[in-house]
């Protein structure tokens, strides 16, 4: 059985994910010369700050303190996408297939939490919501790298 502690450090992981997600779609707003993609990008980056500040409502609805910053992990995916881009002739295909693969992940990371029992209904709720974004994120994406192949 989940603990509250146990539900709240689920909810930290989601949110340290989406921290390193809304840093990495500014990273690539930051880098992208096409007008439509900064824009995107921007509105992704928006997004993700808004799934945080509701994590982190219901982290603090459990009694606990919400985590500040970005995840080690996400930093090198960060680092490595600027390293990729910078070397990259087609900068903006290569940061779009970096931005598959972290919505790829973060997908994999709401469904694994998802599965979890022990949320509140309105938690829950909350969760596939933000997920069902992610994945209609995650298909955008795949279509914009489509579009530029």
């Amino acid at each position: 059985m989940n603990t509250t502690k146990d539900l709240a450090a689920k909810l930290n992981e989601l949110l340290e994910k989406n921290y390193d997600s809304e840093k990495g779609f500014q990273n690539a707003a930051d880098d992208v010369k096409n007008p439509r993609l900064k824009e995107f990008f921007q509105a992704k980056a928006k997004e993700r700050y808004d799934f945080g500040h509701e994590l982190k409502t219901e982290i603090k609805n459990l009694g606990e303190s919400p985590d500040k910053g970005t995840s080690v992990a996400g930093d090198a995916h960060r680092a490595w996408m600027d390293l990729k881009s910078a070397f990259s002739s087609d900068n903006e295909e290569a940061i779009l297939e970096e931005a598959v693969r972290g919505e790829k992940t973060a997908v994999e990371d709401y469904n694994k939490i998802i599965e979890e029992n022990g949320f509140a209904p309105s938690t829950a709720n909350l969760l596939i919501k933000q997920r069902n974004a992610i994945e209609r994120t995650f298909k955008q994406v795949k279509d914009l790298e489509d579009a530029f192949d």
